[in-house]
């Protein structure tokens, strides 16, 4: 359930998306208040749950995983067992850093990072296309990038 967010809590949030690490001084500078109420507001979003938590946005080019796939996975069915089985398995491999169950066509869609084509392949063909559950894969590749936020509009 969505909680109640004021105008300052989300100029709070807005600043903070942009940068987590950011002192609250120049924090309570940013959206208009006194670095106390501000660092209150901030304890308070984070109690209930408004902020998730705090992470560095890592460059995948430069860590060696410059390649991003799309995965569409389909289920032998979508009974309780063969989902839960099929999400623990996946749960155990960072190259999965997105997995969704879909209403739609397919039952997943997975966004895998890997350095390259060959090591993506491996994936499948040594994790994914082994666990248990799995009828069918179908891989897109992207081409180019227009757009990548984390941030959420407020």
């Amino acid at each position: 359930m969505p909680i109640e967010l004021d105008q300052l809590d989300r100029s709070i949030l807005r600043v903070l998306q942009k940068d987590g690490r950011i002192q609250n001084t120049e924090l309570a500078a940013q959206v208009g208040l006194s670095p106390s109420p501000c660092l209150r507001r901030v304890r308070n979003l984070e109690e209930a749950g408004a902020i998730d938590r705090y992470v560095a946005v890592l460059d995948p080019a430069k860590i060696g995983m410059s390649m991003t796939f799309f995965t569409r996975v389909w289920l032998t069915s979508q009974d309780e067992d063969t989902v839960y089985q099929f999400v623990s398995a996946i749960k155990d491999h960072p190259q999965v850093v997105e997995c969704y169950l879909l209403a739609g066509d397919s039952d997943f869609l997975l966004r895998v990072v890997a350095p390259d084509i060959d090591g993506y392949r491996r994936f499948q063909v040594e994790y994914l296309g082994r666990a248990k559950g799995v009828r069918n894969i179908k891989t897109e590749i992207p081409m180019q990038k227009f757009k990548h936020t984390t941030a959420l509009p407020l």
